[in-house]
């Protein structure tokens, strides 16, 4: 289908000398935005690491825009991933010694993307932290820093956006505050949301989810 997203069949992953993992099939639109909601140690976040390709299943396959994701390797992969999917961790995982502008030109070039100031500008302003263009990392807040881990995940207008427990340590007012933030931001720059999450306060707001 020409607007799936996401889909999943079959997927399993077996840990070394461990359990193995066997996961729901998985199918996504555009502007479906879903959910994985599961307790602790269920597997959402290597659930999210073999539908990113950042891991390799022992079975099943993913597309990812209509693309087979493990036909790729390398460098290949590697473009396409930063080119058709964004990732927030539940840390920010900026590299310390870049300012919050080259952070972000750095995902831009991964994708093999011209550097577009101009749009990191925008995007910066719209996130409210066009004052902090320039400055490194440890000078931010935690919130700032996550505010620019998602500048960074959507710079690129990625088909899907990942997002790892984004609400798991927060109260419920800056629950809905992220949550909106996310949804806007998704909606802004034509990217599909896909949250992997315990937090069982935002199942409500998503008419599509998957449990583990």
């Amino acid at each position: 289908m020409a607007d799936t997203v996401l889909s999943s069949v079959r997927l399993s992953y077996q840990y070394p000398q461990g359990v193995k993992l066997d996961f729901p099939d998985i199918h996504i639109v555009k502007n479906q935005h879903s959910l994985l909601l599961g307790d602790s140690g269920t597997g959402k976040t290597t659930l999210l690491h073999l539908l990113s390709g950042l891991s390799r299943p022992t079975t099943g396959e993913v597309h990812l825009m209509n693309q087979s994701l493990y036909t790729m390797r390398g460098t290949t992969l590697d473009a396409f991933r930063a080119k058709n999917l964004g990732f927030i961790f539940q840390e920010a995982h900026l590299l310390r010694n870049l300012t919050v502008t080259e952070n972000i030109k750095l995902a831009q070039s991964l994708a093999k993307n011209p550097v577009d100031e101009q749009a990191i500008i925008e995007l910066l302003d719209y996130l409210q932290l066009k004052d902090k263009a320039h400055v490194l990392p440890s000078q931010l807040s935690r919130g700032q820093k996550q505010r620019v881990a998602i500048a960074r995940a959507v710079i690129n207008r990625p088909g899907l956006l990942l997002a790892d427990e984004p609400t798991a340590s927060l109260d419920d007012t800056n629950t809905d505050l992220v949550l909106q933030l996310l949804f806007n931001i998704a909606s802004n720059y034509g990217s599909t949301l896909l949250i992997a999450t315990h937090d069982k306060r935002i199942k409500d707001q998503f008419a599509n989810s998957y449990q583990l």
